[in-house]
């Protein structure tokens, strides 16, 4: 098992070509896609090469800190949240995405500002009511997996993605944020974006879930 301090030696940078580098061994990331690891101390989202990622896939590697983030993509009908409910939990707008904070021990929800990530504070076990009601996303994985929901009118998308997808998006509405309410080009954003979520859930071949039961 790797010691948290023993990872600091990787961070030394190196010489090379410039370009992105691993955020632990500053080894070169080339220019497709690379995998990402959450540091669950400093709640960062880090960019790692295929080695890293790999070194510190099993549980408890570097003392529990870091967690490797998977790539599973699932499109969940039926998800259970109604748009009564959705007043209830004193959600501000209609896009939030929701993990399980292994640290504080409890589910967070977040939802994208022109300041980036903002956290919506819920009322006490709001979140877990929720997933109650809603078993066919219980092996949702700690830090590292999020329910993304959009809400259509009395409808709610929802999707089981990767983190950094969810930060991916914060990031690009951030980046085309424009007046009060985001303008036309964040909406067409979003709209690209959760219908390249149902191709690629579709492209995986995994069985969507009701999660109604």
């Amino acid at each position: 098992m790797i010691a948290g301090h023993g990872l600091r030696r990787f961070r030394e940078p190196a010489a090379g070509p410039p370009g992105p580098r691993c955020d632990l061994c500053a080894a070169g990331l080339g220019t497709g896609p690379h995998g990402h690891v959450v540091d669950l101390d400093d709640r960062g989202l880090l960019c790692v090469c295929r080695a890293c990622r790999m070194l510190l896939a099993p549980r408890g590697a570097a003392q529990g800190r870091y967690r490797g983030v998977p790539d599973r993509h699932r499109h969940v009908p039926g998800f259970g949240l109604d748009s009564a409910q959705w007043e209830a939990l004193q959600l501000p707008v209609g896009m939030v995405f929701c993990f399980r904070n292994s640290r504080l021990g409890r589910y967070v929800v977040f939802y994208p500002s022109p300041g980036g990530a903002t956290e919506s504070l819920l009322p006490d076990a709001a979140w877990e009511r929720v997933m109650a009601v809603n078993p066919g996303v219980a092996d949702l994985a700690d830090d590292v997996e999020a329910l993304l929901l959009r809400r259509h009118g009395e409808r709610v998308e929802c999707h089981l993605v990767p983190i950094d997808a969810c930060y991916d998006l914060v990031g690009r509405m951030r980046l085309h944020w424009r007046g009060f309410d985001g303008g036309e080009l964040v909406r067409g954003e979003l709209d690209a974006f959760f219908a390249a979520l149902r191709n690629r859930s579709a492209a995986s071949g995994g069985p969507e879930v009701d999660t109604r039961g």
